[in-house]
């Protein structure tokens, strides 16, 4: 379970928890409660969720109930994407507080440099500086501790560090064999910023990928358990979801490691999984 307490230091500092248990897609109510209880059972002390997702409520009562010590979990939670004006950003981080429970917030991302109706039609600049001036302001109240991004290209990274007084620590993206954002990953790391890979597991296609299951039955793996320790070993943050008790358990069982031959060819692969076609989702 060693896995799952180990941590990067972000470019302010602080100590992230490698893994996170993502809940996109898991519905507000019982659902999120049951799956983030046994996550933080598991020993998972990184949750990520956003007020998009619907379930900060249930998050919050779960982390409230389990017997984990608030300065022993990261919580992240995010802006909607399409809110990028003060006044509404005051008030959508309120909401998430109140929904939450939590008296201070780990990481708070901007969900997306665009409103969903419009990702990729053009770029946000002036709102994003609006919007990041905003977080850079909640930080400085103390009731955020880092703040980031998710989404974000390298047009969008570079307008916000052109006026950003407080760097980005992480950006959060759709990252997983077959698909590693190579310009994104780059530039992220050329100015310390750390990725966050969301859909790890290319929202369940990368199970189908025969040469995938070939080289997770080479290490007596998952195929899950293969594409999150390739994750890891590029340097991110990863983030499964999972439900049941035997998947968030099993996802916490990242103790082996890929050889660097192997994982070249992981990295080669661009076309690894049978994917979708790779549209940016909410994760």
């Amino acid at each position: 379970m060693s896995v799952l307490t180990d941590t990067y230091t972000l470019n302010n500092g602080t100590k992230i928890p490698k893994i996170g248990f993502g809940t996109w897609q898991t519905a507000e109510g019982k659902t999120a409660y049951d799956a983030v209880s046994l996550a933080l059972q598991t020993g998972y002390r990184h949750i990520d969720t956003a007020r998009a997702y619907g379930n900060e409520h249930s998050v919050g009562q779960a982390i409230a109930d389990s017997d984990v010590k608030r300065e022993d979990l990261w919580v992240t939670t995010k802006l909607p994407a399409g809110d990028k004006t003060r006044d509404v950003i005051l008030t959508d981080f309120d909401r998430s507080m109140t929904a939450l429970n939590l008296d201070y917030i780990d990481l708070y991302l901007i969900h997306g440099p665009w409103p969903w109706s419009q990702a990729g039609r053009r770029h946000f600049d002036s709102e994003n500086t609006e919007t990041w001036k905003t977080l850079e302001e909640l930080q400085r109240s103390g009731r955020i501790r880092s703040i980031g991004l998710s989404n974000f290209d390298v047009h969008d990274m570079t307008n916000i560090l052109n006026i950003a007084e407080i760097k980005p620590v992480v950006n959060q993206i759709q990252y997983y064999i077959g698909f590693t954002e190579p310009k994104i990953s780059a530039f992220a790391k050329e100015n310390d910023i750390r990725i966050e890979a969301y859909s790890p597991l290319a929202t369940g296609d990368i199970l189908n990928t025969p040469s995938v299951q070939q080289l997770a039955d080479k290490y007596q793996v998952s195929v899950p358990q293969l594409a999150l320790r390739f994750t890891l070993q590029n340097g991110t943050v990863t983030l499964p979801k999972a439900r049941s008790r035997q998947h968030i358990e099993e996802d916490s069982q990242l103790d082996f490691q890929i050889s660097d031959a192997d994982m070249a060819v992981l990295n080669a692969s661009a076309d690894a999984a049978p994917m979708h076609s790779h549209n940016r989702t909410q994760g």
